[in-house]
């Protein structure tokens, strides 16, 4: 009898383990959201809504409810394409020949908090190339891995851990953005649009492009200005990275949607690469590990936040606004996350200035004629003073050594 009683035990627990599903890892998301059958998820194509569908699946496989439009995933959009990132976006309800729709999938996790915490990620990318691409071969598939796969597999993770009880000082509002290759418009539709009152929002993190942690363990966080909170937490939260530390709300990413709105936000970003907007950034190139250590920072900024309840905000000074302008180029790829003195060369373009001066990936640049280059934006103040033919010396720092070099400016 004993043995029976043992026998039906033993095949419940297989039974149970038959039903189980298999945790989706951030590889499987991104190895799905990148591959060459979504062919680039371009906004409003048929390959971004097969995104859009996956990740209101996975929403809804996570018990995270529905937040979009009508008791929907999905916030759809109507637009005309237009190519300023900070210019005002033409929507219309419903679309038509002439409009492009993109689809913003939402999901929320209830916990009957005031207020509500903005997880972001953009999802769209180039599709086959197109005039965001640095590819100048002919069309070929953007998978965009890290530019944004990265980010929406985080998200949906943190979909998961941020219901358990240790996080329920506030509710959480997940959002897989639409349109931010062409403008940052599923951002900026939301915002004009918000399926949650803007004035809930307790801050907004985003997700952008993290999916390359280097050796250095080099991170940037922009965004620090935006409270006065910030400042602490996120190096009390810090155990891992070597940061790189930006105040402006503003930037190339869909967090500025937000900070425009008086919104305390935090964008994460492991840095440029010579695969950006190119069609490189392929799922096998991505550190994981990295990615899931950036998971569990944002767990512990959001835990060392949990109890104080509304964040302040405050204005930053729009870095983006006293950039100086410039009609030449040095040809270069600068390294984002360099916090050093001068401004390191992560990349070098074939055929430019600074290949046939000699330059090279990881050479900082110190001097450029009589102005000494400190940080980037000494560096663009520098280059902003020379036209198209003019010659100059550059001194670089290459591995402690300084060596001078002379540039010949050409049109960038």
């Amino acid at each position: 009898m004993k043995k029976l009683i043992l026998s039906f035990a033993l095949l419940g627990l297989i039974a149970c383990k038959k039903e189980s599903k298999p945790q989706v890892t951030m590889k499987d998301d991104v190895a799905f959201l990148a591959s060459d059958e979504l062919q680039g998820r371009e906004t409003g194509t048929e390959g971004e809504l097969k995104a859009a569908h996956y990740i209101k699946n996975r929403f809804a496989s996570l018990g995270v409810s529905p937040k979009g439009n009508a008791g929907t995933y999905f916030q759809t959009f109507s637009f005309a394409p237009k190519n300023d990132p900070h210019g005002e976006v033409r929507f219309r309800e419903s679309g038509n020949d002439s409009f492009i729709t993109g689809t913003n999938v939402i999901g929320f996790v209830d916990n009957k908090s005031p207020n509500t915490i903005v997880i972001g990620a953009h999802y769209d990318h180039l599709g086959m190339g197109g005039e965001g691409s640095l590819h100048r071969d002919g069309e070929a598939i953007h998978n965009g891995a890290d530019d944004n796969a990265s980010g929406v597999a985080i998200m949906l993770q943190l979909a998961q851990k941020l219901q358990h009880e240790s996080y329920q000082g506030n509710n959480y509002l997940f959002i897989a953005f639409s349109g931010e290759e062409m403008g940052l418009l599923g951002s900026n539709y939301f915002t004009k649009n918000a399926t949650v009152p803007l004035s809930d929002i307790n801050y907004m993190i985003n997700m952008d492009m993290v999916g390359r942690l280097n050796q250095e363990k080099a991170l940037a966080i922009h965004g620090v200005g935006t409270s006065p909170s910030w400042n602490q937490t996120v190096f009390a939260a810090n155990t891992s990275f070597k940061l790189a530390e930006h105040k402006s709300g503003v930037g190339p990413s869909d967090h500025t949607s937000f900070y425009l709105n008086d919104i305390p936000v935090l964008h994460l970003f492991t840095g440029q690469h010579e695969d950006y907007h190119k069609p490189g950034d392929d799922s096998e190139k991505l550190n994981y590990g990295g990615m899931g250590m950036i998971e569990d920072y944002i767990l512990a900024i959001i835990s060392e936040l949990d109890n104080n309840g509304k964040l302040a905000f405050t204005k930053t000074k729009d870095e983006s606004a006293v950039t100086p302008s410039f009609k030449v180029g040095l040809g270069v790829v600068p390294d984002y996350l360099f916090s050093g003195k001068g401004m390191r060369i992560d990349g070098v373009s074939e055929g430019r200035a600074a290949q046939n001066a000699g330059l090279e990936k990881g050479d900082v640049v110190i001097k450029m004629g009589d102005s000494t280059v400190v940080d980037m934006m000494s560096y663009m103040r520098a280059l902003s003073a020379y036209d198209v033919g003019d010659e100059t010396t550059i001194v670089i720092d290459r591995k402690g050594e300084e060596l001078i070099k002379e540039i010949v400016f050409v049109k960038d």
